[in-house]
């Protein structure tokens, strides 16, 4: 028996009856309960989960992407198959994320896509090099200009694919043509990312301050 079940509510009913009147178990009374204690505990369980979906950290189902669309709009859907609990996770780290920041570019790439960006600012000597900072052509350093200001260079990557689950690769040994095998054709939808280029574009303007530019390429 557990808090607001059926057995619980049934008690509950039971303990307020006066002592004597009704024997020890009565049949068609306890019948009649028990109808009532289901209802009750029905309207518990709703009341309960009405409770859970007031608060972020305990909210669940449809309500989630109701949270993510109040604060995000369009741009925090939940991912295909995602868990509540990855839902809301992502959920609260963009709430609080840091943002108008390098650090905070560096960040959010590195959490969608498993792989730190490389960020160049045209007119700051760390990542351009200069004069008794280490640089040289085609080793180390870029072009700098001042002409380039509130602007960076940002090459992205795209996550590390894991190829096809449970498909042998061609020319391997479980793999064959016409006999038992994990061999299969395969085609490039079979091998998409989950996180797309659209994704990471997205990020990026989600933690830019304003009145910035972020030139943006992404490799494989």
């Amino acid at each position: 028996m557990s808090t607001g079940d059926q057995r619980d509510m049934l008690g509950r009913m039971q303990a307020l009856l006066p002592s004597g009147w009704f024997g020890d178990a009565p049949p068609v009374l306890t019948a009649l309960l028990n109808g009532f204690a289901a209802i009750l505990a029905n309207v518990y369980t709703v009341l309960m989960y009405a409770k859970a979906q007031l608060r972020i950290a305990t909210a669940t189902d449809g309500v989630l992407d109701l949270i993510s669309a109040d604060f995000f709009g369009p741009n925090l859907p939940r991912k295909t198959s995602e868990s509540d609990t990855a839902f809301r996770n992502r959920i609260t780290i963009n709430l609080f994320r840091e943002r108008a920041t390098r650090k905070a570019v560096v960040d959010v790439l590195t959490m969608l896509t498993g792989r730190a960006p490389l960020i160049i600012e045209p007119s700051r000597p760390d990542d351009t090099g200069g004069y008794g900072i280490a640089c040289g052509y085609g080793v180390a350093g870029a072009y700098g200009s001042l002409l380039l200001p509130y602007q960076a260079f940002i090459t992205a990557y795209r996550p590390i694919g894991t190829g096809i689950p449970y498909v042998a690769g061609y020319g391997s040994s479980p793999s064959g043509y016409s006999i038992a095998s994990r061999g299969e054709y395969a085609s490039l939808s079979m091998v998409q990312e989950s996180v797309s280029d659209a994704d990471i574009y997205s990020a990026i303007d989600s933690v830019m301050p304003a009145g910035t530019i972020a030139w943006t390429r992404i490799n494989g």
